[in-house]
């Protein structure tokens, strides 16, 4: 399919994990990439996998006006358009009961999960997608929706960004639609405490016996940023196997 011809993405995160198979699969597509992590090796790894006709890097953190200004002026100026946006960057630096976490991790959560997200968008917008269109996809996550003891200030920033995900859809359409997705546990290295050593016991709660990995979120990413999903706004998709179904997070 290549129904992301001629369009551009910036995709937050995407050095691994699941931002690199969102980047992956809409590269696939038709489409082009500017990617960011912290990490500029592994970006340019990325970049290489990808094609450097169709990708380029730029590295920073996420919630860096700077960076958030680079990235939209490389778009820009490498490819001539940001029609796509795929905000996938998420930090959890603090496990354990709300009460106990300091109140810099809490700030700092918020500043990556929500507040450089809204950043992002408000950069794409007044550049590109105010006069334009767009599509955009945040990254949430089942924590977001259900409780989720040991993570759950990550929870509560991501109950966040799916909030702040209708509130786009409503502030910014028609011409741009705003949708997010939740995940549960994918195989990453960012989730790699939640499951290592015993996947098999995580995954037993799951109707479909098995923890996701990244191509199951980019195929739904793809799909909520495509025209397929012309009359979708507003809507966090659960990619989650089933697990929400039996009460589980």
């Amino acid at each position: 399919m290549n129904r992301l011809e001629g369009k551009t993405a910036v995709v937050t995160g995407a050095s691994r994990g699941i931002g690199y198979a969102v980047a992956e699969r809409l590269v696939a597509e038709g489409a082009r990439v500017v990617i960011t992590a912290r990490g500029e090796d592994a970006l340019k790894e990325a970049v290489q996998r990808l094609g450097s006709d169709r990708a380029t890097y730029v590295a920073g953190k996420a919630d860096q006006p700077d960076h958030q200004d680079e990235v939209v002026q490389t778009a820009l100026s490498t490819f001539g358009s940001l029609d796509l946006m795929v905000n996938n960057t998420g930090i959890n630096p603090a496990y354990g009961p709300l009460l106990d976490i300091e109140v810099s991790a809490s700030r700092k959560i918020f500043e990556v999960n929500v507040i450089a997200a809204l950043e992002w968008v408000k950069k794409i917008h007044a550049a590109w997608m105010k006069e334009h269109g767009g599509s955009i996809v945040n990254i949430a996550s089942v924590a977001g929706l259900r409780p989720a003891p040991g993570i759950a200030m990550y929870g509560v920033s991501k109950a966040a960004v799916i909030h702040l995900t209708e509130e786009l859809a409503v502030e910014l359409g028609p011409d741009i639609r705003v949708n997010a997705v939740a995940p549960a546990v994918v195989k990453t290295k960012f989730a790699t405490a939640l499951y290592e050593g015993r996947e098999e016991e995580v995954s037993q709660p799951y109707p479909l016996k098995r923890l996701g990995v990244p191509d199951d979120i980019a195929g739904v990413v793809a799909f909520l940023l495509s025209d397929d999903a012309g009359w979708v706004t507003g809507q966090t998709v659960t990619v989650d196997g089933g697990v929400l179904l039996t009460g589980g997070v």
